[in-house]
Parts: structure tokens; C-alpha cells; sequence
């Protein structure tokens, strides 16, 4: 289903919205509800996306924030440094859009590199990780509970499917203290 706008249309795409348990909060609301900025004529999985002269199939999610996930064979030989920016500035996500490389190891365990809007690459991110379980889950590969190794450790992904919220488990911890005068 999509969603006219005033400048292109909106696709409806997953939305599990995801919420750490470390940090104590509830778990993140059902997926597939929350419109994703994404030029495209409706929903469909995957998206064909041409980047850098080639076409990717990508899965497109909404977490409150934009990700675009594609599979890959190898997630340490990836090109994250190559794609990373020209899915992130893609003229089809007019408020740009996380990418995540997803490598899948087996039904309960992936490998994941995200390329953040505004940020680059990073050692992990949360929302990343929920976005490419729900992209696998949704394509029949993977399993309800999934272990995601990052660059900066594991996470633990737990989702349902469709009309169940979504848990993300991991740890947390302090990085800097500080103290700001306003």
C-alpha cells in the first residue's frame, strides 16, 4: 500500500521499532505500520535500487529512523565504503537512509555493517540490527530470535513477526561523563 505525498509517494514499509532491554524500556510496537520516506509506487520487497552502476535488491524499513538493508555474501569484504554513501544520499530517500550490509550466517545468527546517515560506518547500531532481522524474517531466513555480531560486539534480536513487538538486547555501557552549563 502506498501513501501519496506532496512530492512522491511514500511507501509503507516494515517499522519495528526497537528498544533496548538493557536500558529498561518497553519493547518496540509492531513493524510494517509506520510510513518509510521512500520514493517508491508502493510496497514490495525486495527494491531493485541503482547505485554506483550496478542494481541492488534492498529490503526498505522504517525503525523511526530510514534503513535500507541489502544481503551480502561477506560482510568483512562488503563494499561499505563505496555504497554506504551512495545509498545514504540516494535521490529515492529524500531524507537519506541508513544502509545496512547483512550477511547471514544461519537462520539464528547474522553478520551486520551499517553505514549511518550523517555518521559513516559505526561499530554497531540498534536500530540497524532490528531493521535486518525484520528484512530476513520478512524473506523466510531467519529465525524469530537472531544473534547480531557487529564490529562492536553482539545483539540480540527477537521479534515475532508481524503484529509482535520487536526486543533488542545488548549491553551498555558508560563511553563519557560530563556536564553541560546552558
Amino acid at each position: 500500500m502506498a501513501r501519496k505525498s506532496s512530492s512522491a509517494e511514500t511507501a509503507r514499509a516494515a517499522s519495528p521499532r526497537c528498544s533496548t532491554t538493557a536500558a529498561g524500556r518497553q519493547p518496540a510496537r509492531s513493524p510494517w505500520t509506520v510510513p518509510l520516506p521512500f520514493d517508491a509506487p508502493g510496497e514490495a520487497d525486495p527494491y531493485a535500487l541503482q547505485v554506483a552502476g550496478e542494481v541492488l535488491e534492498i529490503g526498505a524499513v522504517s525503525l523511526g529512523n530510514p534503513h535500507a538493508v541489502l544481503s551480502v555474501p561477506a560482510v568483512d569484504t562488503a563494499p561499505v565504503e563505496r555504497l554506504g554513501p551512495a545509498i545514504e544520499s540516494h535521490r529515492r530517500f529524500p531524507q537519506r537512509v541508513n544502509a545496512g550490509f547483512m550477511e547471514i550466517a544461519d537462520r539464528s545468527h547474522i553478520r551486520l555493517r551499517v553505514y549511518e546517515r550523517g555518521a559513516g560506518e559505526t561499530l554497531a547500531c540498534g536500530t540497524g540490527a532490528c531493521a535486518a532481522v525484520a528484512v530476513g524474517r520478512r524473506r523466510g531466513r531467519l529465525d524469530s530470535d537472531v544473534r547480531v555480531s557487529v564490529r562492536g560486539g553482539e545483539l540480540r534480536v527477537n521479534w515475532g513477526g508481524p503484529g509482535e513487538r520487536i526486543w533488542l538486547t545488548g549491553p551498555a555501557e558508560i563511553s563519557f561523563e560530563g556536564h553541560v552549563e546552558v
